[in-house]
């Protein structure tokens, strides 16, 4: 069952193959004999809870497609009476009082939470080695990293320990794990799912989006996670569309850009040869490809990691050991308070990313650093629109490797350049997507697929006919 797609599972249970409780207790089975690490918490009996009550439904013939379908939740997303951690040792103890609106809508559609995923401590780092909780093993290989910061999310649904799972990008953090992992992960555009409830990192650049087997089951996913919510300033009033409607609508004629700064030094040969490969099944199809150029996407990282950072240690600000979260113990006064809970509450990266961010937001440097880099941030933004009156998608490879070995980094930096292909969409604010498109040293590449504004029916559909065509993204490893 744990190789199923959502549409297949809800034909299942719709057919009374199984019933909810029995999928439910299957995953949750597989969950406490995985050793991948992909859960901080699992809510086994608020699962039996929600599949008893998901299969009232299905008996009364009230269910929709989603009704009864497990999956796993990102744990930066809040969850009324359920453990937040982000991660970190800073929210180990936080009880979320009130669901996020994405736990909530996910809740109004009957879905079976099976628990919070393992995540880089408050999404800060692209290798899942970040969390308080230990690293997250790739299910290909586990002595890869799965890629961060949703590669607990990614490890589930790779690992088939959920059906789909919710994941948040913030500079790649649900295309690169999604690659890494071999599964199809979607960022939509900035504001097209509600950010209310959801820990923030960088709150300009942070998005949730779906991570799942197949772009049909994203689509059907999305259709519940999108939406306006005026709990959230940055989220667009934007009318939702079906995104399953366009799904089987033909995709010749499309124009397909390859930015010739996705292929130059540093791409994997093995990485591009498979990118190549998936452009031409494309070109098969009807397609039509064109090189372009985005001459000002290699100041994306510094662009990013100046932005992100001022960000992050903004709204980290109100952890202070006071109100909730960690509290050092017998400190000796207040400022003694502050120090020792955010000192021994966060972790190493975090701390970095914090000093990075009072650095370049304090007075002297605010214009050197953090005003240059918003200027940057617009010149990233208008390379794309240019594009965009050329073709309709932007295609490339997500990382420029494979997933690497567990502890193999130590330089922050190189950490920080494996994001080189995935910011450039952040900071413009387009929907990104990752599909599972070849293998190379047996470990799965993904292909990405950069959007217009509000074009995440094209990419769905782009994905999915691409996805009729071939089978990588049926592959599962051995231990599945």
């Amino acid at each position: 069952m744990h190789t199923k797609t959502i549409v297949e599972l809800s034909q299942g249970l719709k057919d009374k193959i199984f019933s909810c409780v029995e999928l439910m207790q299957h995953y949750l089975n597989r969950i406490n004999q995985s050793d991948l690490n992909a859960f901080i918490t699992v809510t086994d009996k608020l699962a039996l809870a929600q599949a008893q009550l998901a299969d009232d439904k299905i008996a009364l013939g009230n269910a929709s497609i989603l009704t009864g379908i497990p999956y796993a939740h990102k744990d930066v997303f809040c969850t009324k009476g359920v453990k937040t951690s982000a991660g970190s040792k800073m929210l180990d103890t936080f009880v979320s009082p009130y669901d996020a609106t994405v736990s909530q809508k996910l809740n109004q559609a009957d879905l079976v939470m099976l628990g919070k995923t393992n995540m880089d401590e408050f999404a800060m780092g692209s290798s899942n080695e970040n969390s308080f909780y230990g690293a997250v093993k790739n299910p290909w290989n586990r002595l890869k990293i799965p890629g961060g910061s949703s590669g607990g999310s990614a490890a589930s649904v790779a690992g088939g320990l959920s059906c789909f799972a919710t994941g948040t990008d913030t500079g790649g953090s649900i295309r690169q794990p999604a690659s890494l992992c071999g599964i199809t992960g979607l960022k939509p555009t900035y504001g097209r799912i509600s950010r209310y409830g959801m820990i923030a990192y960088a709150s300009s650049l942070d998005q949730a989006g779906p991570m799942t087997r197949t772009a049909q089951d994203a689509a059907i996913v999305l259709n519940v996670m999108a939406g306006f919510d005026e709990k959230d300033s940055t989220s667009a009033e934007q009318k939702v569309p079906d995104y399953t409607n366009n799904l089987n609508d033909s995709i010749k004629g499309l124009t397909i850009g390859l930015p010739k700064e996705f292929f130059s030094s540093g791409l994997d040969d093995e990485v591009a040869s498979n990118i190549m490969v998936a452009v031409k099944e494309f070109e098969a199809m009807g397609a039509i490809i064109k090189e372009v150029s985005l001459p000002n996407s290699a100041y994306a990282i510094p662009a990013y990691y100046i932005v992100a950072p001022c960000e992050c240690s903004s709204n980290l600000s109100r952890l202070d050991g006071v109100r909730y979260g960690y509290r050092t113990k017998d400190a000796k006064n207040l400022e003694d308070l502050y120090f020792r809970s955010r000192s021994e509450g966060f972790g190493e990266e975090v701390k970095r990313r914090i000093m990075i961010g009072v650095y370049a937001l304090s007075v002297g440097y605010y214009d050197a650093y953090y005003l240059k880099a918003q200027k940057v941030r617009h010149l990233i933004s208008d390379d794309f629109k240019k594009v965009f009156e050329q073709v309709d998608v932007i295609m490339g490879p997500v990382s420029p490797t494979t997933a690497f070995d567990l502890g193999s980094v130590k330089d922050p930096v190189s950490m920080y350049l494996a994001d080189i292909y995935t910011l450039s969409a952040n900071l413009a604010g387009l929907p990104g997507m990752s599909i599972p498109a070849g293998f190379a040293q047996n470990l799965p590449v993904g292909l990405q697929l950069i959007g217009n504004y509000w074009s995440e029916s094209k990419l769905l559909n782009i994905a999915h006919q691409f996805q009729l065509k071939t089978d990588w993204h049926l592959k599962t490893p051995q231990e599945c």
